[in-house]
């Protein structure tokens, strides 16, 4: 049985997706290492009324893993586990389950945007999907990015609870 041989380009954004994520990187700390050890009760605390908290940070990079990772794979609009798109108010219920539960989810919408980026080749990179402004390439790219950028944004949260 032969493994597929991942192409260069497609290798450089996983890395990419992968340090923004869950990987040791240069730029500091990643999305998951930064909710690492943050409990329910800090995941659920506003900086200000209107504000977003760390855990609708969470559920929103989880839903951008799944939007970017459905528009890659060409499929229709199907329902994310929570009802509503970008933006979720969380908590809706106050709990350390209901923190784990919107953990797990936006380790399980990284995994299968992990295993849809594999599956690409060199050629789907310089396509746009349907609906996108932007190609394959960059929109993969632009997770990633947003992964750090919300990782930034969870760490000062962090830093004002103190």
């Amino acid at each position: 049985m032969n493994a597929k041989r991942t192409e260069p380009e497609i290798a450089l954004l996983l890395r990419m997706i992968d340090d923004a994520y869950q990987k040791a990187a240069w730029h500091g700390p990643n999305l998951r290492s930064s909710i690492r050890g943050v409990t329910h009760r800090e995941a659920a605390w506003r900086p200000k009324a209107g504000r977003h908290n760390i855990w609708e940070i969470v559920v929103h990079a989880a839903y951008w893993k799944y939007a970017v990772r459905r528009r890659l794979m060409g499929e229709k609009v199907k329902s994310f586990p929570l009802k509503g798109r970008n933006w979720f108010e969380r908590p809706d219920k106050l709990s350390g389950g209901a923190w784990r539960e919107d953990r797990r989810l936006l380790e399980d919408c990284h995994r299968r945007l992990r295993a849809a980026v594999q599956e690409l080749n060199r050629k789907d990179l310089g396509r746009k999907s349907t609906g996108s402004r932007v190609t394959n390439a960059v929109m993969i790219a632009g997770i990633a990015a947003h992964d750090v950028y919300h990782a930034g944004q969870i760490q000062l949260l962090k830093r004002l609870m103190q």
